[in-house]
């Protein structure tokens, strides 16, 4: 075939277009076979492991120093005996054959502790702390007021009402060489020596005992 110069020169120019168009749409197919691994998070996006990891410094919860205690207080202890010493005073007088005695307590230690109702009381003797006839009576007409906060170095009373055992003409008297006193809810005892007469009799109640008071007063 026999092409002049301009026909030659407009066959070169299609074919050049048709090269480039044929080059375009290779590039074109090619673009749309980019690895997943290069896709980058578009600005502004958080990705889900980065989602994760801070909802979960969020939710963790605050450090507590070591040591530190979950509560400032704490309910004060029962007065036990060992917390204690103890004293009688008679000086009070008495009537009908009794004679009232004011039980003294006082707390020894450095340390709040918590009186709250009757103290147990006995009269013992025989040398070795026997019991001797029946424990005190609690006093209905001197009830408790309530817990007593007893302080380091205080000091709560309970009226204590002797009967004289003679009052009682089939008493078996036996010397007594003191009392035996426990603290309200305690399981140890104090030891008061103060003399004075005991029926053997368990059926006898020579002892009568109001509630603890804080401080000491007159009966």
């Amino acid at each position: 075939m026999n092409f002049t110069g301009r026909s030659r020169t407009r066959l070169s120019a299609t074919l050049s277009a048709a090269a480039v168009a044929a080059l375009a749409l290779a590039l074109s197919a090619c673009g749309g076979n980019v690895p997943a691994s290069q896709t980058t998070a578009a600005p502004g996006t958080t990705s889900p492991e980065t989602s994760s990891a801070a909802a979960e410094t969020t939710s963790a919860p605050a450090s507590t120093p070591a040591g530190t205690p979950a509560s400032t207080s704490a309910a004060d202890a029962l007065c036990s005996a060992a917390m204690l010493s103890g004293a009688l005073d008679d000086s009070g007088g008495g009537a009908a054959g009794s004679i009232y005695i004011k039980l003294i307590v006082k707390n020894t230690t450095g340390t709040t502790c918590v009186l709250d109702g009757y103290p147990g009381v006995s009269l013992v003797g025989e040398g070795n702390g026997t019991q001797l006839g029946a424990a005190a009576e609690r006093d209905a007409a001197a009830p408790s007021s309530g817990p007593i906060q007893l302080a380091a170095g205080a000091s709560a009373t309970a009226v204590l009402r002797y009967t004289q055992a003679g009052n009682y003409q089939n008493c078996q008297q036996v010397p007594a060489e003191g009392l035996r006193i426990y603290p309200p809810s305690a399981t140890d005892a104090l030891y008061i020596a103060h003399p004075l007469t005991a029926c053997s009799n368990e059926d006898i109640k020579l002892l009568t005992i109001g509630a603890f008071q804080a401080g000491t007063f007159q009966p």
